[in-house]
């Protein structure tokens, strides 16, 4: 999992051109009728608007960017020198346009005057990442997806922005024995989250 973050100044940008648009750029399933925002991996890695108002001749490619597009931080293609080693380390050799639904999601925050938008991805879905491994409790006990469809309960033995340690605690007696291992940080679930593992 890669955490991205961006200028939430840039992103709101981007959201009121989408908004202020009546016709939008397709996504792979056809006309799009409402505002997002898109993804691209490319020539950097940045957050555009899918809004078509006739002010730009620019289509959306992964070759081309624009310096008014809201770039993450380190992969900036105008601005950061190592930006494609830290799309790589980001997205591998994956590159793209993702049509997100997160929208009104990053709105509530900016609405709320967080000044960095982070996002998760793991090259395959993007999702907006709020908590900070600050926001969790060292020793703390946490539920985490078990892969079979299940949870499992864990202790927080540490975290950074991106990853968590745990150990299995209270399951059974061999998952219990296992040596702490790693989990993405927005696996952590409260026990009383009712989340979808």
């Amino acid at each position: 999992m890669a955490i991205l973050k961006f200028s939430a100044s840039a992103v709101a940008a981007q959201i009121a051109h989408a908004r202020g648009c009546k016709t939008f750029l397709p996504n792979w399933n056809g006309p799009v009728d409402r505002p997002a925002l898109i993804l691209i991996v490319g020539n950097g890695v940045h957050l555009r608007s899918n809004g078509i108002d006739g002010t730009t001749t620019r289509i959306v490619t992964t070759e081309q960017a624009d310096p008014s597009f809201a770039f993450a931080d380190g992969m900036n293609p105008f601005r950061d020198t190592d930006w494609m080693a830290q799309r790589r380390m980001a997205f591998r050799d994956l590159t793209g346009q993702f049509y997100t639904d997160i929208l009104d999601d990053v709105q509530v925050l900016i609405d709320r005057g967080r000044g960095t938008i982070r996002l998760a991805t793991d090259g395959h879905s993007i999702r907006v990442f709020v908590r900070r491994a600050s926001d969790y409790l060292i020793g703390g006990t946490y539920e985490v997806p078990s892969g079979l469809g299940g949870t499992f309960r864990v202790i927080l033995k540490d975290a950074c922005d991106t990853f968590a340690i745990v150990q299995s605690c209270g399951n059974c007696e061999d998952f219990d024995a296992m040596q702490p291992y790693r989990v993405p940080l927005d696996a952590l679930m409260e026990i009383d989250d009712r989340r979808a593992a």
